[in-house]
């Protein structure tokens, strides 16, 4: 069972080519808050944190401004791959149906419709504007750990 001071030790990281525009709208639309934000060169982002808090736990995501120097070589937006993802963050959120809702409202693709799922819970997948792949659920892989 996790405690208030558990911490995730798998936080996924995402690049966005408008990484500003991106905090802004994934803070809106799907409720994470900012938690640190470094800006690079121009109106870059260098790091940025946001967490999504569901009760007494907390989750994060890592993003940046794209780039071609150091990391940036080997992590790409959806757009430099042809829109495809090669990962999803699944988030857990107190009510899905809310949740797709907000999401909707700012502009979210809905690419995977919301269901209940046969392993229990409840969730749908959107798209960001930059076309990252999200998934979001009741569902709670914690549970029975």
């Amino acid at each position: 069972m996790m405690t208030e001071r558990a911490h995730p030790l798998i936080i996924p990281t995402l690049r966005y080519t408008d990484a500003r525009a991106a905090i802004d709208w994934l803070c809106d639309a799907f409720g994470f808050v900012r938690h640190l934000v470094v800006p690079g060169e121009g109106d870059s982002i260098a790091h940025a944190q946001l967490l999504y808090r569901n009760g007494m736990r907390n989750g994060m995501v890592m993003l940046s401004t794209a780039s071609e120097s150091g990391f940036g070589q080997l992590q790409k937006t959806p757009s430099a791959v042809g829109g495809a993802s090669t990962q999803s963050p699944y988030v857990i959120v107190p009510d899905a149906d809310a949740h797709c809702e907000r999401a909707k409202a700012k502009g979210a693709r809905i690419v995977w419709a919301l269901r209940d799922q046969d392993y229990g819970g409840r969730g749908y997948s959107c798209t960001d504007p930059e076309g990252h792949l999200w998934s979001f659920g009741t569902y709670d892989p914690w549970a029975e750990v």
